[in-house]
């Protein structure tokens, strides 16, 4: 009796954990937390169901949308040498109160930071 009630245990603890992934990930991907920052086609669809627009304010709508994307890409272009510069002043001032062995590590981890941002920026 006792072994079957550490199974039930065990698989109760194994579906909480599966239903409480699924729903963090629904969560994640449907709200906008995951994914890009700024999908255009999203905004659209959720504004025209939402607000109910007519094809003509759907055109203007995504004209908006197509501008601010371009601006905010030329922004970001614009400000990424002061938020690089940002970036490695912290990590020179982190560098600063770690030991040879940290400091191993965290050069790693900042290199391999570094790699996963440019991927991201390539696209």
């Amino acid at each position: 009796m006792t072994r079957r009630v550490y199974i039930y245990f065990l698989l109760t603890l194994l579906l909480g954990i599966i239903a409480g992934g699924a729903g963090v990930f629904y969560y994640g991907w449907y709200s906008g937390h995951w994914g890009s920052s700024f999908d255009q086609k999203r905004i659209v669809r959720r504004m025209t169901r939402d607000l109910k627009l007519d094809a003509p304010q759907v055109e203007k709508l995504t004209a908006i949308l197509a501008d601010y994307a371009k601006s905010r890409k030329d922004l970001e272009q614009k400000n990424a040498p002061e938020f690089d510069a940002l970036r490695q002043q912290t990590r020179d001032r982190v560098r600063q109160i770690l030991n040879p062995d940290q400091l191993a590590k965290f050069n790693e981890h900042v290199r391999e930071t570094d790699e996963r941002m440019r991927k991201q920026r390539s696209p």
